[in-house]
């Protein structure tokens, strides 16, 4: 039986700090959008700031496949890690969460990430890919996806065309269905000729917050937006932050009602952590409204503390659910 889930993205380093609505303005970041950008601009950045950050193994698919081991999944996580401490800071990271790393090497600085944590808990990215940005498609070989029963691919890869389709065709060639995460409403402006071709041929999940599926399908209006996003995939997302989500398949949309009481001290890895429960109850058998529920527990959990970790005893309270 095909049980893993395999994410593929970019291996990145995550640096989370808490800073004003104005330090973000200063810093060209666009507010809970992600911006690409070169070492030098988050060296500048990073040497403004008034807090002190923290810093932890991240990137968008990494952080699903984390979630997904703590939750007592199988699950492998392919990208590219550079040379030095921190990349080997990021392989052990994957370890020490129970993922299996199928990681590439390159002599290049590995990725990171600068999160800008405002005081409305919004995120805000400047994103130096680094080595991640380095995977050639013929890297991508069909012994990543052995057993996979879900293939995760984050938005993100869309900046790296070749490697999208090279994944995506050996993904669907193993027979795993394929889940994309659009990531970003700032990464949908930029590739949507793209995008579309690649949900119409081999997307079966497909999962958007409201900015990115408001980018993706035009729409404003939560009901046009899932039927618009149902209408391009066997299974459809819609998250809509603290009121919950709406799951669509086969024509019938689950409304998932949120949990906790809505706040959040930051959202970094709120939607990651959301597809860290959803796949995880889906490659399980769960019914699509316990998935959702399982889903809304691990993004709300998340958003009680800084970065994309869940700890301990907010792993407990969502394994309850498991019960």
């Amino acid at each position: 039986m095909k049980n893993v889930i395999v994410g593929i993205g970019s291996a990145l380093v995550d640096i989370l700090a808490h800073e004003t609505d104005a330090f973000l303005h200063q810093s060209g970041a666009v507010k809970g959008g992600m911006t690409l950008v070169d070492n030098a601009i988050i060296e500048d950045v990073l040497s403004g700031l008034k807090s002190s950050p923290s810093v932890v193994p991240g990137g968008s698919a990494c952080n699903t496949m984390i979630g997904i081991a703590r939750l007592g999944g199988v699950s492998r996580f392919v990208g590219k890690r550079g040379a030095g401490p921190m990349g080997a800071f990021f392989e052990t990271g994957l370890v020490e969460n129970g993922v299996e790393p199928h990681l590439l090497h390159s002599p290049s600085r590995t990725g990171r990430v600068l999160s800008i944590i405002t005081p409305d808990a919004q995120r805000s990215m400047l994103t130096y890919l680094g080595a991640s940005s380095e995977i050639q498609p013929e890297e991508i070989a069909e012994t990543c996806f052995e057993g996979a029963a879900v293939v995760h691919i984050e938005g993100y890869l869309l900046f790296n065309p070749t490697l999208m389709l090279q994944s995506l065709s050996l993904a669907k060639r193993s027979g795993a269905r394929i889940s994309l995460d659009l990531a970003s409403f700032t990464v949908i402006e930029s590739n949507k000729d793209l995008l579309d071709r690649i949900v119409d041929e081999f997307v079966d999940i497909l999962i958007a917050n409201e900015d990115e599926a408001r980018a993706f399908t035009g729409h404003t209006d939560e009901r046009r937006m899932i039927e618009s996003l149902s209408s391009r995939a066997e299974i459809a997302v819609l998250k809509v932050g603290s009121r919950g989500s709406y799951i669509s398949h086969q024509g019938k949309t689950h409304q998932v009602e949120p949990v906790g009481d809505g706040c959040a001290i930051d959202t970094t890895g709120a939607g990651d952590l959301w597809a860290s429960g959803f796949l995880f109850g889906l490659v399980n058998g769960y019914s699509l409204e316990k998935c959702g529920k399982l889903a809304s527990a691990c993004g709300y959990e998340v958003c009680q503390v800084v970065g994309a970790g869940i700890p301990h005893d907010g792993w407990e309270r969502i394994r309850k659910l498991l019960d």
